[in-house]
């Protein structure tokens, strides 16, 4: 009895012990399951219920300032996949394989992205209608189409660098479209809705759906019209000159907005891809370099408000001058002899500017630099802006002084020198540029207002009114004749400046050529720059190649903005006309050059080309007077005929050549950079095959 009764006690123990043992496994299991892994399996248990499909919102859209649309969003499917849903109907690969042959995309790839252990695979982003309606008519299991925004450009590469581009992920990459990107971007949206084992949906679970916010609205600064005229005619010079590069900018002096900006080489947003990247550099706000004589402009600001000169002090040009031990030359060595500032800026006369400059000395010179913008960001709002360089003041020398003074040794950006230029037009009040007017909602509230931005007071009024008049003589006196606009005082300045050799020094045959001009010169209504990196041909001056580039926006712009003309300076100056320079030219292409400007030819001599003419080029004239041209004596089919030297002087070696080579006479050359003096001199008359010797040296304007 007493054994049986043992046996019970140990059976007893035995199941207690094993039920404790089982319970604190179980217990240990749950704990295991609840807290050690129970944030992981909840999540993987969410993927397998939960359905979640992102909903893209559209980005704002972009419109000018009279408010056409510049960019837009439109719609367009994108492919996704629910990897749980096509694993669980066991055919990944025939799925794969279909998609791959409708989306153009690598069947192993897509077998990958089906059988990956997540919630929500992308496949394709913005797909064709064509490939859309294909995946719908096939109805695939764990495929699903989910409509999305992409950025449209309806004007193609018109503001390209302004408006940017922007990615498939709906997320701005450049230009506006990036800066402003959290305002234009939106928010996403989501569609949450709970499956059970059998996918399909729970009738009282989860099924959430959070909408989209769309983008905000950009009204730019940017007039459409103007900037169709700007870049139309900066296509113009960019592709007849082969240059490397150029730039446009049209300003409102009054309140710093940009109407126009353009950059060459251009590209269109809506195949960015198919350019190279280099395209999509903004040549206009990202490059600096060195401004030439348009840099003047402001050493004469400074000059006139700290009354080292006026218009009418004197200056002597012998056509160089000696700092320290360099020697400084005007434009092929010319000697302007007696000449007051006024003329000094007319002429682009180095000597008179050097001297200008040390006049200055270094702090006052470094005080005005730096007030006018240089050195520094404008802060206008798009992305990548560069600061430009000047030579550190603590390190500047006299022959610094000299030649920044002339526009030389410090490098600046188009739009720094735009906005500078737009402080002596505005009363010497310095204004901050900026592209965005207003930012708006879709519901039309305004989300933010850029107003006009006063920097700082440069120059005093007076200053700037006595110096818009003196640019208005370098238009109509001076070197920027090509910039004449009939019924509208001009004012401006040239610039031609030698490049940066990437070795240092400067390169002998590359130049940027420049122009800056306004209008009218006493109420500036727009202030317009042209940048020519490189052109190529002969004159690369910023004279020739750019002036007429502004001359022919200006004038396009004023007629759409109804800008009226100066009945009484158009009176005075309609009847007269420049006389275009067509020494060396075919007679058929000097005759025609004349006839465009208004003027009558007279023909003397017989040859192939024009090596003098009657009066001089820049010259003017009332239109319907005569020109004489006098032909060279050259006959190509007779080896032993006479041969009238042609005048040679601001050519390139290369042209020298070419004309001389045409002509059959040798070059005997010394030097590099341009001709400024020749021995025979021009109008002497030799035989064929006869030699030339001419002197080269590099010279900027």
């Amino acid at each position: 009895m007493q054994t049986a009764s043992l046996l019970v006690r140990k059976r007893i123990a035995t199941l207690f012990f094993l039920f404790t043992l089982g319970f604190f496994l179980l217990g240990g299991r749950v704990f295991w399951v609840q807290f050690v892994r129970g944030a992981e399996l909840s999540e993987k248990a969410m993927q397998n219920r939960m359905r979640d499909v992102p909903v893209e919102s559209k980005r704002g859209i972009i419109y000018d300032r009279n408010g056409h649309e510049l960019a837009i969003s439109i719609s367009a499917d994108s492919v996704y996949a629910i990897p749980a849903e096509v694993c669980r109907t066991g055919k990944q690969q025939q799925t794969a394989d279909k998609l791959a042959e409708i989306l153009q995309m690598d069947k192993e790839k897509l077998y990958q992205r089906l059988t990956r252990q997540s919630s929500f695979e992308w496949l394709k982003r913005q797909i064709t209608p064509e490939q859309s309606k294909k995946l719908r008519d096939l109805d695939l299991q764990g495929i699903g189409l989910t409509e999305e925004s992409r950025r449209y450009y309806p004007k193609k590469t018109l503001a390209s660098h302004v408006l940017g581009i922007s990615g498939v992920d709906n997320t701005g990459l450049e230009g506006i479209d990036f800066y402003y990107n959290d305002l234009v971007g939106g928010t996403k949206g989501r569609i949450i809705i709970e499956h059970d084992a059998a996918n399909r949906p729970i009738p009282e679970a989860t099924h959430k759906y959070i909408p989209p916010v769309d983008g905000a609205n950009l009204i730019l600064t940017i007039d459409e019209t103007i900037q169709y005229i700007t870049e139309r005619e900066l296509d113009k010079v960019f592709k007849e000159r082969q240059a490397k590069s150029a730039a446009a900018i049209v300003i409102d002096p009054k309140t710093g907005e940009i109407l126009a900006i353009a950059s060459r080489p251009t590209f269109d947003p809506n195949n960015y891809d198919d350019y190279p990247a280099s395209n999509r550099r903004n040549f206009a706000i990202n490059d600096a370099f060195e401004p030439g004589s348009t840099m003047k402009i402001v050493t004469a600001a400074m000059a006139m408000e700290e009354k080292v000169v006026d218009e009418n002090s004197k200056f002597f040009c012998p056509g160089y001058i000696k700092v320290g031990k360099e020697t400084i030359g005007c434009s092929n060595r010319t000697a302007h002899g007696n000449q007051t500032f006024a003329e000094i800026v007319e002429k682009s006369c180095n000597v008179g500017f050097v001297q200008v400059g040390l006049d200055l000395g270094m702090d006052r010179y470094y005080k005005y630099v730096n007030g006018f913008g240089f050195g520094k960001l404008t802060g206008i709002d798009l992305p990548g802006e560069a600061a430009g360089i000047l030579v550190p003041e603590n390190r500047a020398k006299q022959i610094d002084l000299a030649t920044m003074a002339m526009g030389q040794a410090n490098a600046v950006t188009s739009i720094q020198l735009v906005n500078a230029v737009a402080a002596v037009a505005n009363e010497g009040k310095l204004m901050k540029p900026y592209l965005v007017r207003q930012v708006i909602d879709n519901e039309g509230k305004i989300l933010k207002k850029n107003e006009p931005q006063v920097v700082r007071k440069i120059i005093s009024e007076k200053t700037a009114n006595d110096l818009c008049l003196i640019l208005e003589g370098e238009v109509t006196n001076g070197t920027g004749k090509n910039a004449y606009l009939e019924g509208y005082r001009m004012a401006g300045k040239t610039g031609t400046a030698q490049k940066i050799a990437p070795t240092g020094g400067y390169m002998a045959n590359e130049f940027v050529a420049s122009f800056i001009g306004f209008a009218p010169a006493d109420k500036p209504r727009l202030v317009c720059l042209v940048v020519v990196d490189a052109p190529k041909g002969y004159p690369y001056y910023g004279g020739w190649v750019a002036a007429p580039v502004v001359r022919e926006i200006c004038k396009d712009a004023f007629r759409y903005l109804e800008v009226t003309p100066d009945q009484s300076e158009n009176q005075e100056k309609v009847e007269k006309v420049v006389v275009p320079d067509v020494v060396n030219l075919p007679l058929s292409e000097a005759i025609s050059i004349i006839n465009s400007r208004g003027l009558n030819v007279k023909v003397s001599g017989t040859g192939n080309i024009v090596w003098q003419q009657t009066p001089k080029a820049n010259n003017k004239l009332n239109k319907g007077s005569q020109v004489i041209i006098s032909m060279s004596q050259f006959d190509k089919n007779n080896g032993d005929s006479e041969i009238t030297v042609p005048d040679l002087q601001g050519k390139s070696l290369k042209e020298v050549a070419k004309i001389l080579a045409d002509l059959g006479l040798h070059l005997v050359p010394e030097g590099y950079g341009l001709a400024y003096e020749q021995v025979p001199e021009p109008g002497k008359v030799l035989t064929n095959g006869s030699s030339i010797r001419v002197k080269f040296q590099p010279v900027g304007e």
